[in-house]
């Protein structure tokens, strides 16, 4: 029996061993970056505004949700109902797509980056930095006060900055997926992979405290 617990402690431990090393690695990581500096935080800037909702010339019937935000120098809203989500002033007109110069103004206005490339995104991509957002997007390239390249990521009607990822971020998603053993997407926790290594690092602690306390190590 001690045999038994003995070999398969030490062949367990071999095999998850590079796992348990990258489960070390990225725990020691996250524990020293702050959340919220690997979003990105520290560029946004937040401004707060006054409603007037006698000012809202509009009506929508079975309103799930209603959101007001500010884009540049106008109030909109964002309006979930059974009709689906839409985009509008406050005379409930639908709101056109904004071109570059305006998100150009927004990005200098809501963050401390200063924008210098911009495109427009489509189509998803398996474990992107703007995985489960809603598309299109547009994707600004900015810098920092270090001359650091900053992505943003902004929803093409309100303005609103759904994403910032920065190489902060992409360390952080890089060790985020060995951690949870998904290193395609880095997004699904329940994984086969994940699961077989957890039931074998469970076993393999539990023989080594069965070594520990049960197992003589003196030679006969």
């Amino acid at each position: 029996m001690r045999n038994l617990v003995r070999n398969t402690h030490k062949y367990l431990s071999f095999f998850i061993s590079i796992q348990l090393f990258l489960w070390t690695v990225s725990g020691i990581y996250f524990s020293f970056n702050k959340i919220e500096l690997v979003r990105g935080e520290q560029y946004r800037l937040t401004e707060y505004f006054p409603i007037n909702f006698d000012e809202v010339n509009f009506s929508r019937s079975s309103i799930k949700e209603l959101k007001a935000i500010k884009r540049l120098n106008d109030i909109i809203f964002i309006v979930n109902s059974s009709e689906g989500k839409e985009y509008l002033d406050s005379f409930g007109k639908p709101l056109e797509k904004l071109n570059k110069s305006q998100v150009f103004d927004i990005v200098a206005s809501s963050s401390t980056l200063e924008p210098i490339a911009f495109e427009k995104i489509e189509e998803s991509s398996k474990g992107s930095e703007y995985r489960g957002r809603n598309l299109p997007l547009y994707k600004v390239t900015a810098l920092n006060n270090k001359d650091k390249k900053i992505n943003l990521y902004i929803d093409v009607y309100s303005g609103e900055i759904t994403a910032v990822r920065s190489l902060q971020w992409r360390i952080w998603d890089l060790m985020w997926g060995f951690h949870i053993m998904d290193w395609q997407t880095r997004d699904k926790i329940n994984n086969i992979f994940l699961k077989i290594f957890s039931i074998l690092a469970l076993v393999s602690s539990i023989s080594g405290i069965l070594l520990f306390f049960r197992v003589d190590f003196k030679s006969k």
